[in-house]
């Protein structure tokens, strides 16, 4: 598969903490990835990284043949790079159908409506409800559904199924290998270690900003004292 991204070397800090330690990463075209490691491990902190909402102190990243770690959020946003946030950050007082409505507007070449509400239909049926009024899994089929609607190359989840049902989960899990199987790349973050592995064909793993683990999602089950050394309980 062509590569979509490649990080080198990345060196990020908060203020004076270092926090990210020579990580490298490769993704590639129409792929799962998911990004473990326990909480304070560095993975949030890596995807704000590849998305410009953190700059890195050392370290190139390159999104599709281009150096992007120079470059500020909107501008990677607009190559097709989305990040969707752990907060999810839906706008309450409009409606689900304006939501989409105001990532189109900045998007070079928005998909179509139609598109994104046969991926969700349940989005279709609560187009007009405002966003408090929706439940935790349909916020974040909308925050989902946003990145999508910007004809995103790469979308990076960070934490999607906290706090929802199974069935929700299931779902999503389903959406993210069609959007895969469709051209677009994922990458996800994500607590419940089962299911970000039942989605993605490979997996990095962090702890305290270096990544110890590259390779399968087989490969690392097959591993379950690395597992258990830096996922703990999780695994």
């Amino acid at each position: 598969m062509t590569t979509l991204l490649a990080a080198d070397g990345i060196n990020t800090f908060y203020g004076d903490s270092h926090i990210l330690f020579d990580v490298s990463i490769e993704l590639k075209k129409n792929e799962v990835v998911a990004l473990l490691g326990r909480n304070g491990a560095g993975k949030s902190t890596l995807l704000k990284t590849l998305a410009g909402a953190l700059s890195p102190r050392s370290g190139t990243i390159h999104f599709e043949g281009q150096a992007i770690h120079q470059k500020q959020a909107h501008e990677i946003a607009r190559m097709g790079l989305q990040l969707v946030p752990e907060e999810r950050r839906v706008i309450g007082g409009i409606s689900v159908h304006e939501n989409l409505q105001l990532a189109a507007m900045s998007a070079k070449k928005p998909l179509s409506y139609d598109e994104i509400y046969q991926t969700f239909p349940r989005l279709a049926e609560r187009r007009n409800n405002k966003g408090r009024e929706l439940s935790g899994g349909e916020q974040q089929m909308v925050a989902i559904a946003r990145a999508m609607i910007r004809d995103a190359h790469l979308i990076l989840l960070d934490e999607p199924f906290e706090g929802l049902a199974p069935l929700i989960v299931r779902d999503l899990i389903s959406v993210c290998r069609g959007l895969a199987e469709q051209g677009r790349t994922i990458v996800v973050v994500e607590q419940n270690v089962a299911a970000a592995l039942s989605m993605a064909s490979r997996c990095y793993l962090l702890n305290t900003g270096h990544v110890v683990f590259g390779g399968t999602s087989e490969a690392l089950l097959q591993q379950p004292e690395i597992m258990s050394r830096y996922l703990g309980a999780a695994a």
